[in-house]
């Protein structure tokens, strides 16, 4: 278990963020705000697929204009997403959103940022502050700290944006004290993993906010996905980190998938529907395992419910001691496949009948988790892995048809 760092409590919408809640994943919208029916569309998708606060952006007046409506067909908690013009904060909160986003580096005038800390004090409405790398300025008035923090940073490859970072969230945070605001939730974003990394460690030493993981301008997902998944994996499995955003330039929905699928591999999060294990594949595969991935995949989307552990392995070298775990497993052969429930051998099918016949087994087996008749992770009895010459056909047959020879291993003499 991951021990977490404590921290405040914040609640947006009907998610708590921080303190002993569960961490939540967001994601945030591509489609212009203003454009209602497109914006519900997409947020209905994102809230659909498990994101627990959904953030859009509101840069001009047209678009807080439409926050009322879209309100009004939504579920998930919604944050506005504020820059330059705090008046833009101002009437997302008067239009009832959960959450404002504010950046230092962009809104700094003290009395603008007055104004939207009593309005969100007023309904109660916490604010995220989010400091990007790519928009954080120095400024005159507190070189001298910035010469403190350089000296405390000076040996860390990426001293001068901590110390940035650092300097700015003191100056900005004072506001927000000063005010008796405390509804605060921190970011700290880059697009360099290492950077991030650092950034959080030492801003959770200093702050006791929930801290809000991502890094910025991650790109596609063919490499964003190893840009956000490593500084955030680190981070999470060192307990720092209440709420995620994995951000790529593609459809948001993977940023809600692939931010749930982390939070399940590191047991911050109950699993939903079933994980798919799968072999990676080699020369001594024997189906069309590439295909039969992509549609167990798929099949285990749309039919299980519950998280059951199924496996599919194109062989049988790796394959007993690979799902020694699962509740469901299939081991492929010469154009066959055998699978096992709970370790139990259930059935041997042609190649062509294996997709149809796993998922009933794995629909058979929900049923019987849900009745209370089986449990899952529980074996009956150890995987007996099958016989790769008889089982799978590819061996005894041949040999009784003369098309392939015997073979008789050597005796190993001590």
């Amino acid at each position: 278990m991951i021990s977490r760092r404590k921290t405040r409590q914040v609640t947006v919408g009907n998610v708590r963020i921080g303190g002993d809640a569960p961490v939540s994943v967001q994601s945030m919208t591509s489609c212009y705000t203003y454009d209602i029916d497109k914006c519900v569309a997409e947020i209905n998708k994102l809230d659909q697929a498990g994101a627990d606060i959904v953030r859009v952006a509101v840069p001009e007046r047209k678009d807080t204009e439409a926050l009322k409506e879209i309100l009004k067909q939504v579920k998930v908690p919604i944050v506005a997403d504020v820059h330059f013009h705090f008046q833009r904060a101002l009437e997302s909160v008067e239009a009832g959103v959960h959450k404002i986003r504010l950046n230092p580096g962009n809104i700094n005038d003290r009395a603008q940022v007055e104004k939207v800390i009593d309005a969100c004090k007023e309904r109660g409405i916490p604010i995220r502050v989010g400091v990007n790398e790519g928009s954080i300025v120095e400024r005159k008035d507190k070189q001298k700290r910035l010469k403190e923090l350089g000296g405390v940073f000076s040996d860390n490859k990426h001293g001068h944006f901590l110390a940035i970072m650092i300097a700015k969230l003191e100056e900005y945070l004072d506001i927000f004290y000063e005010r008796n605001f405390h509804d605060i939730v921190i970011s700290a974003k880059s697009i360099d993993p290492l950077l991030v990394v650092s950034a959080y460690e030492e801003i959770s030493k200093r702050f006791d906010h929930p801290l809000h993981l991502g890094v910025t301008h991650a790109g596609p997902k063919e490499t964003g996905t190893i840009r956000s998944v490593v500084p955030l994996g680190h981070l999470l499995a060192s307990g720092i980190g209440d709420t995620i955003r994995i951000s790529y330039a593609n459809d948001p929905i993977y940023e809600v998938q692939d931010g749930l699928e982390l939070m399940y591999i590191l047991g911050l999060r109950t699993r939903k529907g079933a994980e798919l294990i799968g072999c990676p594949t080699c020369g001594r595969i024997q189906v069309d395992l590439f295909t039969l991935i992509q549609q167990v995949n798929k099949a285990l989307h749309e039919h299980i419910q519950l998280p059951i552990k199924v496996a599919v392995m194109g062989c049988v070298v790796n394959g007993p001691g690979e799902c020694e775990g699962a509740d469901v497993a299939i081991f492929a052969g010469d154009k066959r496949g055998i699978i096992y429930v709970q370790g139990q051998k259930v059935a041997n099918v042609p190649e062509e009948q294996i997709l149809e016949t796993l998922l009933a087994e794995t629909r058979k087996f929900q049923d019987k988790v849900i009745r209370g008749e089986a449990k899952l992770g529980e074996k009956v009895v150890d995987i007996l892995p099958p016989d790769p010459i008889g089982e799978l056909g590819s061996g005894y047959a041949k040999i009784e048809a003369g098309k392939a020879a015997a073979v008789s291993l050597p005796v190993m003499k001590n």
